[in-house]
C-alpha cells in the first residue's frame, strides 16, 4: 500500500491510496473462486462454472466490492501510517490506475492546540447581593402576575387592557378574515406589531379609529412584510389593573404555610438569592469562556462547524413541525448561528486537551451533589436522582457539565482574577436574554 498526503489548506488534506494490482487480483481470484461453486449458469453443472466465464460476468461487479472492501480495511491503516486525525468523514473518490487500485480521501484534521497562556488569564468575576428593594420589585411583579382588572370610565393609558374590534387591509385586500371581536390588547406589552398600541392611547369605550401602519421586512407573514396596512379599531371596553393584595390567602398560595408577610418576604428573597447564586456562577464560567476563546486562537475544522450549527437549529425546526410548520418555511439564517457555533467547537477543543494534558479525572461526588441541588426544587428530589442515574445519557450530560466545571475551576486556580459589582436586576435580565 502507497500513501500520500496533500495539504491542501491549513487543516484540509488530500491523502491518496494506492493498492498493488496483485493485491486485487488475489482477493478477485478468492472471490470468483467461491462465487463459482454457488452461481446457476445454463450449459454448466453447479459448481462446475469455469473461472473465466465467471470472471466475464462477475469482473466487474466483483471489483466494485472488493475497491469498498479495500477502502474500508486501508483508510484508518493509512491515517495510522500518516499520523493523521481526520475530523468528520472523509469524502472518497476511486480513480482508474495501472498500477492498481486508486483511491483519494479528502478531509479535515484537527487543529494542533497550544495551551500556552491558560494558566494567566484575566477573568471578571461578578459579584452582588439581593436588597430590600429588589425584593419588594420581586413582590410587585407577583402581585402584576396575579392581578385582575376592572372597568376603567377613561380614556386609555399604559398598562390598560384594551378589548377592540378591528379589521386590517392591505394592498385592497382584508387580511384578517373580516372583522376580529373581542380582542384583548394590553398596553405597552408590545405583543402587536411597532405603533398598534400606542395608537389606542387616549381612546375610550365606544371610540373608533383608522390608522395606517409598516408592517416589518421581517414579518413572519410573506403576504404582509414590509407593506403598508390600514387598521379600522373600535373600543369595546377599557381595563385597569388592579394589583393582588398581598394577604394570608395570597402568601399561602406560593407555599408559606403560616400565611405571614414576614415568611413570604424571607422566603422570596431565599428564592432570589439562590437563583442569584446560580446566575453569578453561570457569568463568570461564561467570562472565562471568553478569556479561553480570546487567548488560545483556533481555526476550527468547517466540518464540526457545520454539524454544531445544524444542533443549534434543531429545536427551532422540532418547534415548527409541533406548529405544523415546514422547516423549509422557517428560512433560518445560516449565518446567525455559525460565530456561536465556532466558539463552541473550538472551546470543545481546547477544553479537551486541557482535560487530557493536565489529566483532569471526573469526580463523582461533584456529579452527585449536582443532581441533588437539581432535585430540590422537585417534591420527590429521590426520585429526580434515581432517574439521573437510570439513564445513561441523562447522567452523561450531566457528566459533562461538571467536568467543564472543574476544568473551570482549574483555570480560575490559575487566573488574575478581579471582582465587579453588579445591580441585581443587571445580573438576572442578562441571564433571561
Amino acid at each position: 500500500m502507497q500513501v500520500s498526503v496533500e495539504k491542501t489548506s491549513e487543516l484540509s488534506r488530500k491523502m491518496t491510496v494506492i493498492v498493488p494490482e496483485t493485491v486485487v487480483q488475489e482477493k478477485m481470484a478468492e472471490r470468483l473462486k467461491s462465487l463459482a461453486r454457488d452461481v446457476k449458469i445454463d450449459g454448466f453443472r453447479p459448481g462446475k462454472v469455469p473461472q473465466h466465464v465467471v470472471k466475464k460476468m462477475y469482473g466487474e461487479r466483483v471489483r466494485g466490492e472488493i475497491a469498498n472492501d479495500l477502502i474500508k480495511d486501508t483508510y484508518y491503516d493509512a491515517l495510522q501510517d500518516q499520523d493523521l486525525k481526520p475530523a468528520g468523514f472523509p469524502h472518497i473518490e476511486s480513480l482508474e490506475d495501472t498500477d492498481g487500485f486508486k483511491y483519494t480521501a479528502i478531509f479535515e484534521v484537527y487543529p494542533e492546540i497550544v495551551l500556552d497562556g491558560v494558566n494567566q488569564l484575566d477573568v471578571v468575576k461578578p459579584v452582588s447581593t439581593v436588597s430590600d428593594a429588589d425584593v419588594d420589585s420581586m413582590i410587585e411583579k407577583l402581585r402584576t402576575q396575579k392581578q385582575t382588572w376592572q372597568i376603567a370610565e377613561r380614556p386609555a393609558q399604559d398598562q390598560d387592557n384594551v378589548v377592540i374590534s378591528f379589521s386590517g387591509t392591505s394592498e385592497g385586500e382584508n387580511f384578517t378574515d373580516g372583522q376580529v371581536d373581542d380582542f384583548s390588547v394590553v398596553l405597552g406589552a408590545k405583543r402587536m406589531i411597532t405603533g398598534f398600541e400606542d395608537n389606542l392611547l387616549g381612546l375610550s369605550a365606544g371610540e373608533s379609529k383608522t390608522f395606517n401602519l409598516d408592517f416589518p421586512e421581517d414579518y413572519g407573514s410573506e403576504q404582509l412584510a414590509g407593506k403598508t396596512a390600514e387598521f379600522i379599531v373600535t373600543v369595546a371596553k377599557v381595563e385597569e389593573p388592579v394589583l393582588a393584595v398581598i394577604d394570608e390567602e395570597f402568601v399561602k398560595a406560593y407555599g408559606v404555610e403560616d400565611g405571614s408577610v414576614d415568611s413570604f418576604r424571607a422566603d422570596v428573597r431565599n428564592n432570589m438569592e439562590r437563583e442569584l447564586e446560580l446566575a453569578l456562577k453561570a457569568r463568570f464560567k461564561n467570562s472565562v469562556m471568553d478569556a479561553l476563546y480570546e487567548k488560545i486562537q483556533l481555526v476550527v475544522p468547517n466540518t464540526l462547524v457545520d454539524s454544531e450549527v445544524e444542533t443549534m437549529m434543531k429545536p427551532y425546526i422540532e418547534n415548527a413541525k409541533r406548529q405544523k410548520i415546514k422547516p423549509d418555511d422557517l428560512n433560518l439564517p445560516r449565518d446567525a448561528f455559525e460565530d456561536q457555533a465556532k466558539r463552541r467547537v473550538a472551546l470543545g477543543l481546547i477544553l479537551g486537551e486541557i482535560i487530557q494534558k493536565n489529566t483532569i479525572q471526573l469526580d463523582a461526588n461533584k456529579v452527585r451533589s449536582t443532581i441533588e441541588d437539581m432535585a430540590k426544587s422537585y417534591e420527590r428530589p429521590e426520585d429526580v436522582i434515581a432517574w439521573y442515574y437510570s439513564d445513561e445519557t441523562r447522567l452523561n450530560d450531566v457528566q459533562q457539565m461538571v467536568l467543564e466545571d472543574q476544568v473551570v475551576e482549574w483555570l480560575v486556580a490559575k487566573a488574575k482574577v478581579s471582582e465587579e459589582t453588579v445591580a441585581f436586576g443587571d445580573v438576572m435580565d442578562k441571564q433571561q436574554r
